[in-house]
């Protein structure tokens, strides 16, 4: 699948909120607010404010019309187990009713548009390692289709007891506990009101092997790759992997273009598919 770019798009915001010496999930995740939460949207909930702030938008009036797309497969895991296990030790009648919302996978993605009064497209992606670089490209097309204002794009993937068993049994030793999240926004919205353009998004192709993905993205020419480095960093990153390849990206953004990839045949391939995204370094502004 090749998803051809008529107009430019850009990453005006990034966000980071992963367990390591500068965020510290005992701390940063409690707190007014995070009561009813279970982990990924306490995650989600702390990397929105720090991706918004990045990009100059927390509390504008622009994400009234706003849009979330959020990449996770672990999300709501640990609480559908521990609900399993309530029922089957007892009853149906065990589970508080504050629970049963964070049974669906898309439960992060309302709590980011609640918090921040996004009425634009809400959206969750469960489509194993390649999700990450489809949420991106999903954002990119809700904004140039005049679907959302903008598009916040977040990836995030929570450790918990049921998380390392499955990451365990497929022979799994490091994994990401936290959340990354991306600003994107049309270039001339962005240029409008004078935002900072971190990157643009080039090219984006979806396919069963990484060569047709690679083609399909048109980045048969770029030299510089973000892949499996990325798992090697952060151990595997899951539905996560492709929004932290383009954060990384975007923070060491040089003068060269860059190809992320994720998905069958990398080092966290489920064997279905494989996607390819393009960031390039911005542009001059349009005249």
């Amino acid at each position: 699948m090749n998803t051809p770019v008529t107009a430019r798009t850009a990453i005006t915001g990034v966000g980071w909120a992963v367990a390591g010496p500068d965020f510290d999930p005992a701390t940063a995740l409690a707190g007014r607010g995070m009561r009813h939460k279970d982990r990924s949207s306490r995650f989600a909930v702390r990397v929105a404010e720090r991706a918004l702030d990045d990009a100059g938008l927390l509390g504008a009036p622009e994400l009234d019309g706003a849009a979330v797309v959020v990449s996770s497969n672990f999300a709501s895991l640990q609480t559908v187990c521990d609900c399993v296990t309530a029922i089957a030790a007892g009853g149906s009648t065990d589970i508080s009713p504050m629970r049963v919302p964070q049974l669906s996978s898309a439960f992060a993605a309302a709590w980011v548009a609640l918090d921040h009064g996004m009425r634009g497209p809400n959206l969750t992606l469960c489509d194993g390692a390649s999700g990450g670089l489809d949420a991106v490209a999903s954002a990119r097309d809700l904004v140039l289709a005049g679907r959302a204002t903008v598009a916040l794009v977040i990836g995030v993937e929570p450790d918990a007891p049921s998380v390392a068993r499955l990451h365990g049994e497929s022979g799994g030793t490091r994994w990401i506990d936290g959340a990354v999240g991306l600003v994107v926004e049309p270039v001339r919205r962005a240029e409008s009101r004078s935002a900072r353009i971190r990157a643009e998004i080039a090219g984006y192709g979806r396919a069963r092997d990484e060569r047709s993905a690679v083609r399909a993205a048109d980045a048969t020419a770029v030299r510089r790759r973000l892949g499996d480095e990325v798992t090697a960093r952060f151990g595997r990153c899951s539905g996560a992997l492709g929004v932290v390849q383009c954060a990384l990206a975007v923070e060491h953004m040089d003068d060269e273009a860059v190809l992320a990839v994720a998905g069958a045949g990398t080092g966290e391939g489920d064997g279905t598919s494989v996607s390819a995204l393009v960031l390039t370094p911005p542009r001059r502004r349009d005249t």
